[in-house]
């Protein structure tokens, strides 16, 4: 799914048309190092409209975001017949599998010594903190409930890639983005009855670890395929997440059914690994703050798979808000950084 345009690219660094006003995207094939000679072109070859471009990032985001979607539903999955630590683990480490095989197989050198503080990062938010949090939140929320306050995602990862990138949006982005969260944030009260309870709290800090991995994994993405990027930070993370697994078999119950084992599996390959790889190749190429904003229809699509998978009921104020999200996420997409 995540592709230099062709998600295998055994050498070459992800070259990305910088966004009209997006400071986030600003990086060519010329200012590089190592990229190959033929992916400057020079003049007198067609080149893709700065459009087109920005499309297919957007595209790519939105893969991105629906793949998420499903994340707690196929946790709420997972958890019908392994603990949660074991959810947490396996699915880390079935997703090291592709990615390893892709690493091994394109014999893709490691990155950079820069990199490795930023793949650090995106290991800790994205393939250990946001998904063991999440998965002990849920042992006690619905998947409905967990999916409106994580909405508060693309503020939060907004505001850390402000202040991690530089990056100004303008004042235009940062109303729309504020009266979105402000909309998530009184759905989310609404359903609890006003009084945050401990999964919230697990949530709020899953938020702030997300926001920090998706934020450096964006980043990271101007520089190397954002395949790279999580099968990286996957293999980074690999002896943490074995040893855990191997520890959470030997103590927590075990019950391998149809359900759990399609939840565990969808978290590996859909959410872990093919998901990362199109977010961050959508932020790469639209900006981190822009991109973040089209998760404020995230949590939707989880109530629906909430409806559909899981068989809960739709709260009344839903058409509500997606009708408030979804105007957010116009006035964000149309404000220039």
């Amino acid at each position: 799914m995540k592709h230099n345009d062709s998600a295998i690219a055994p050498v070459g660094i992800a070259v990305s048309a910088p966004a009209a006003g997006d400071p986030d995207t600003a990086t060519t094939a010329a200012k590089e190092p190592g990229t190959p000679k033929a992916a400057v072109k020079g003049p007198g070859h067609p080149k893709p409209t700065a459009t087109a471009h920005v499309g297919r990032g957007l595209l790519l985001a939105v893969l991105g975001v629906a793949a998420f979607s499903l994340t707690f539903p196929a946790t709420a999955w997972g958890l019908t017949g392994m603990g949660p630590w074991t959810v947490v683990m396996l699915r880390s480490v079935l997703a090291t599998v592709p990615a390893g095989a892709a690493l091994l197989a394109l014999r893709v050198r490691p990155p950079e010594r820069r990199h490795w503080a930023g793949i650090a990062v995106v290991a800790g938010g994205v393939v250990l903190g946001f998904p063991l949090l999440t998965t002990l939140a849920l042992e006690t929320s619905t998947t409905s409930h967990a999916a409106v306050v994580v909405g508060l995602l693309p503020l939060a990862t907004a505001a850390c890639s402000a202040v991690r990138t530089g990056a100004r949006p303008s004042r235009t982005f940062w109303i729309a983005s504020l009266v979105g969260a402000v909309v998530v944030i009184g759905f989310a009260v609404q359903q609890s009855g006003g009084m945050p309870n401990r999964s919230d709290l697990l949530l709020f800090v899953a938020l702030l670890v997300c926001a920090a991995g998706y934020t450096e994994g964006g980043r990271l993405a101007r520089h190397m395929p954002g395949w790279q990027v999580i099968g990286w930070a996957l293999v980074l993370a690999l002896p943490v997440t074995v040893a855990g697994a191997a520890l959470a078999l030997s103590v927590e119950p075990l019950e391998l059914t149809a359900r759990s084992v399609a939840g565990v599996l969808w978290l590996a390959v859909g959410s872990q690994f093919l998901g990362m790889v199109a977010w961050y190749r959508g932020m790469a190429v639209i900006g981190i703050a822009r991109a973040s904003q089209l998760q404020l229809a995230q949590p939707l699509l989880t109530l629906l798979w909430s409806v559909l998978l899981l068989g809960e009921r739709l709260p009344p104020a839903a058409p509500a808000t997606a009708l408030a999200v979804l105007a957010c996420i116009a006035v964000t997409q149309r404000a220039r950084g």
